[in-house]
């Protein structure tokens, strides 16, 4: 098997890590699989504060897996790429496999 992965992966992957690494960046992330959202209805949702989210947005944003968009005086924030939503849904499947005990036919307790 050749090795194919370059440095330029494996620091995008440790990107990744790093935001998934938080578990408000997480439910970011996981929320905006949906719809993009204003930060300040993301905070609501999350019960975090504005600038948390603010704080957390500008992490994800350095990592590159979410845009802010402007509309006219607000912005919204989106996933970076269509491929992110359902890479999030795999690695969130992968999740309940490592730990199947999370989620059970009576609920998920994961939460």
């Amino acid at each position: 098997m050749t090795d194919t992965a370059t440095l330029t992966h494996t620091a995008a992957l440790a990107r990744l890590g790093h935001a998934l690494s938080d578990e408000t960046r997480a439910r970011v992330l996981l929320s905006l699989r949906d719809a993009p959202a204003y930060p300040s209805d993301l905070a609501e949702s999350l019960g975090v504060s504005r600038q948390v989210m603010s704080n957390q947005l500008a992490c994800l944003r350095g990592c590159g897996l979410v845009e802010a968009v402007p509309e006219g005086r607000r912005t919204s924030y989106r996933l970076a790429d269509e491929l992110l939503a359902p890479a999030l849904g795999d690695l969130l499947r992968l999740v309940l496999v490592v730990d199947p005990a999370c989620c059970s036919s009576e609920g998920c307790t994961c939460a």
